[in-house]
């Protein structure tokens, strides 16, 4: 396993050093069952695998207890379905007659990253018109950007395509402008450089005014509190230490089947967690990637924040296998035991200064109240926990009918020891 070293700071940016200390011991009386992946497949292929959502397995452990349900259940599906900014596709458009080396290039206005290869670009979700007034009427509404134009892709529409080259003996061509639909593409590939974010802060804004932010718009002085992740269902909070989530990892992105390809920007594993090892703040995020020509419009949208900008916002279901009963004992989270900070947005955020306006649990961020300085604060979330659910149940299904296997990890995420957990669910489960 994977340890955090140190953690140090530079210029303003997190740097992590991870110390690889081989696996850890899996020995103890909490590790009396053991999986393989090869045997969950089996019994997948066999249409004998039994398979619960996040939400089911509280339930069965309640009632079974951890080692009868760990016995028993073979996989948890998780899911989550919200705006993630660092979004984008890939796209090769095939050659044109006479053949031109794109060097600046434009999908319905907004413009894609030209600098890959001659008919190749990136399109990132946040990506903006160039006739956009962005903020200069304050505040902007950002009614089309990237994530809009990736959602018109996966839809099936036509998208007009502009590009220019300066012209060589090998691409000759200086202009193209053309209709496309993603049926004419010669590859989309949907690569998001982070998602799926280990918990995540609650926003609220101190001030006297209405501000506008990526975590929508918060009215003045405690109006309300917006939070993002779906709790119990999310898939890092119910694999906090990512001892099954890693490279190579097969999920449910964005309608279709995609992979981890690595772990996301900005994860952070070297966080303060809980005794139960959920962190206590945003900790580890993904990097996933997969074929935008499977996947379908209802679960990646593109979306409008006034005041901030375009995004996307992207479904994503990870199976857990059910390995042991460690394994088992995380995913069986509730929302009464993860806890997500809550910050100020109006100053605090911006200025990259400590918030000490407490911690709160999804469960009370999910009854629509919560209480901050002493004040009762309404709740606004930004990820669906209804279509995170859905998300869930549609992994569950594929699994449940031979459609989609587990893949074992071929590189761990880089993470922490999770031995004194692991020994206090030990000390726990002897004590009765």
């Amino acid at each position: 396993m994977q340890l955090c070293e140190n953690l140090f700071f530079q210029k303003g940016f997190n740097f992590l050093l991870f110390t690889d200390t081989g696996q850890e011991n899996r020995g103890g009386a909490f590790m009396a069952i053991e999986k393989t992946y090869e045997e969950i497949n089996a019994r997948i292929k066999k249409g004998e695998a039994v398979v619960v959502t996040a939400e089911e397995i509280i339930g069965i452990v309640a009632e079974k207890g951890v080692e009868q349900a760990a016995r028993e259940v073979d996989v948890v599906t998780t899911g989550t379905f919200g705006t993630m900014c660092s979004s984008g596709v890939f796209l090769n458009f095939g050659h044109t007659k006479p053949r031109i080396k794109m060097n600046r290039v434009y999908l319905n206005g907004v413009p894609a990253y030209g600098g890959i290869a001659a008919v190749d670009a990136y399109l990132g979700a946040t990506a903006l018109p160039e006739s956009d007034p962005e903020n200069r009427v304050y505040p902007g509404r950002f009614l089309y950007g990237g994530g809009h134009v990736i959602e018109d892709l996966v839809a099936g529409k036509p998208v007009k395509l502009e590009a220019t080259g300066y012209g060589t003996d090998c691409y000759p061509r200086r202009r193209i402008e053309t209709w496309i639909t993603l049926a004419d593409i010669n590859d989309a590939i949907l690569f998001n450089p982070r998602n799926a974010y280990q918990n995540y802060s609650v926003a609220v804004n101190l001030s006297n005014r209405t501000i506008y932010t990526y975590m929508g718009v918060l009215k003045p002085n405690l109006g309300n509190a917006s939070f993002s992740t779906s709790g119990q269902l999310s898939p890092l909070l119910n694999d906090p230490y990512y001892k099954t989530i890693g490279v190579g990892t097969r999920i449910f992105l964005g309608g279709g089947i995609g992979y981890v390809a690595w772990h996301g920007t900005q994860h952070n594993p070297c966080v303060p967690r809980g005794e139960n090892g959920v962190p206590l703040t945003g900790a580890g995020t993904l990097a996933l990637i997969g074929d935008l020509k499977q996947m379908k419009p209802e679960w990646l949208r593109g979306t409008s924040f006034i005041g901030y900008g375009a995004s996307l916002a992207v479904g994503v279901g990870i199976p857990i296998p059910i390995l042991n009963e460690e394994i088992l004992l995380y995913t069986a989270v509730k929302d009464e035991d993860l806890y997500a900070p809550i910050q100020d947005y109006s100053s605090d955020y911006p200025n990259r200064e400590a918030s000490n306006l407490g911690r709160v649990s999804y469960a009370e961020l999910r009854s629509g109240k919560i209480t901050v300085m002493g004040r009762e604060v309404p709740t606004t979330p930004l990820s669906s926990y209804q279509k995170a659910r859905e998300i869930a149940e549609i992994l569950k299904g594929w699994i449940k009918s031979g459609s989609f296997l587990l893949t074992e990890p071929v590189q761990p995420l880089p993470s922490v020891d999770s031995g004194i957990v692991l020994k206090g669910l030990e000390e726990k489960k002897n004590n009765g």
